[in-house]
């Protein structure tokens, strides 16, 4: 395979089409037209389930190429849907800046690790921006997947790098997620992952190495170097970065504290009481919230 090869854009255009419950389209479709979107990616657990129950996860990615100087914009949204109401968590930032992201040109250590996970494509203005939205996706395994051999042992199996960059993007954020995480988006995501590194190293212009289940990426000294500095930078800028985003949503996120309750609660066990401060105050009352799931992770 080479470079240019049609294997990686092919699977993750079909991943991108696998069908969703007319409800969640619907909202997509609504969302999208609200801010005058170019697509409208649906991601998350809810993906995978199919579930409405819980809050649904969307990316709103606009035209234009002027973006807030911190991205995205997250907000909250209901919609009615036969008596039951559909709850939507949605960031929103430019098409060209999440591409730019996608493909490490930024800061940012969330995007091209979230999106080389499952993610499907609910809403698009037309074809460009499907196949713009295809690019970027191809852009953040290809980015995702030199980081991983940089990251991961000499040769090992897929799921040993993929491990070793999850590890490495979690802690470089706030998480609320038990230690561990990384195996759970393998486990669940068995299908999505298998035969994906060999795709993206090849996209990435790396030879996989493949003899059997064991990879050897053929990554050189110097450039393995290049990329640890590379992910050194951004480490360590990934815990401020995700602060101010954190601080950015608390003003734009109705609705923020019980999300994150209900999202700390899912992920660790931990309840959090909503009290009207935490409903009114959000930032102001997440020290004490961390403080408290702090001590909480220590007892379990």
């Amino acid at each position: 395979m080479s470079e240019g090869s049609p294997a990686l854009p092919g699977r993750i255009a079909a991943r991108l089409a696998v069908p969703v419950d007319p409800a969640i389209a619907a909202f997509a479709g609504a969302l999208a037209d609200a801010s005058g979107a170019r697509a409208v990616l649906f991601y998350g657990s809810n993906l995978r389930t199919g579930s409405l129950d819980g809050v649904l996860d969307f990316y709103i990615l606009l035209p234009g190429t002027r973006e807030a100087a911190i991205w995205p914009t997250v907000s909250y949204h209901e919609r009615d849907h036969e008596g039951a109401m559909l709850r939507a968590k949605v960031a929103t930032m430019r098409l060209t800046t999440f591409a730019r992201a996608a493909g490490g040109e930024t800061a940012d250590t969330t995007i091209w690790a979230r999106f080389v996970q499952p993610s499907a494509l609910v809403w698009t203005a037309d074809e460009a921006a499907r196949d713009d939205v295809i690019a970027a996706l191809v852009a953040a395994s290809a980015t995702a997947a030199r980081l991983a051999a940089a990251l991961g042992p000499a040769s090992g199996t897929a799921e040993d790098y993929w491990r070793a960059l999850f590890r490495a993007t979690y802690s470089a954020e706030f998480r609320v997620e038990k230690r561990g995480r990384e195996d759970d988006i393998l486990s669940v995501n068995a299908d999505h992952f298998a035969g994906l590194l060999p795709l993206a190293l090849d996209a990435a212009g790396i030879a996989p190495g493949l003899h059997g289940a064991i990879l050897t990426p053929g990554l050189m000294p110097a450039e393995r170097a290049r990329l640890l500095g590379w992910w050194k930078r951004r480490r360590r800028l990934g815990k401020p970065l995700n602060l101010l985003r954190l601080v950015k949503a608390s003003t734009t996120f109705e609705g923020a504290a019980r999300y994150a309750a209900w999202k700390i609660e899912r992920h660790t066990g931990m309840p959090v009481k909503i009290t009207r401060f935490r409903e009114r105050f959000p930032l102001l009352a997440a020290p004490q919230v961390l403080f408290d799931l702090w001590h909480h992770k220590r007892r379990t």
